[in-house]
């Protein structure tokens, strides 16, 4: 194996590490761990048809806390298609993610995709945007609401 392939795949491995470690933090509620993550200008597209993506680690974090603080998450991501071009990426993950909010709520599991852009600051991957495409949502009956 050649140094550049060697180094391709250690890249491969980063990004797919620093994925994990996004979905982690978010269902444990690691806020200022996931900020880490995060580049300052990072750009969040995951509201849907309509809405604008959110401009700014800081708006992004805000919007994840205020969606999903109370509720219990459980993040998976699969398959990953990732390019890596010097200290740009781009990665698409499949995604399924379960959200339980309680209160009567129903919960959903999602199924879709998340297509990303990550870039390397000071040595470290960091995700500098993030669209979130779902293809199909179950809903559930809040299961705290059966006797």
């Amino acid at each position: 194996m050649n140094h550049m392939s060697l180094s391709r795949l250690e890249d491969y491995v980063a990004l797919c590490r620093l994925k994990a470690s996004y979905c982690r933090y978010i269902d444990e509620k690691a806020w200022m761990d996931l900020a880490d993550l995060l580049t300052h200008d990072f750009v969040m597209d995951a509201a849907g048809p309509g809405h604008p993506p959110v401009v700014g680690r800081d708006a992004a974090l805000d919007r994840i806390r205020m969606s999903i603080e109370t509720a219990r998450t459980a993040h998976q991501v699969h398959m990953p298609e990732i390019d890596v071009d010097g200290d740009s990426a781009h990665g698409i993950w499949a995604m399924q993610d379960r959200i339980v909010w309680g209160n009567g709520r129903p919960s959903i599991v999602g199924y879709g995709h998340y297509r990303e852009h990550y870039v390397r600051e000071s040595g470290r991957w960091k995700i500098a945007r993030l669209q979130l495409t779902r293809l199909h949502i179950d809903f559930h009956p809040d299961a705290s609401a059966i006797p």
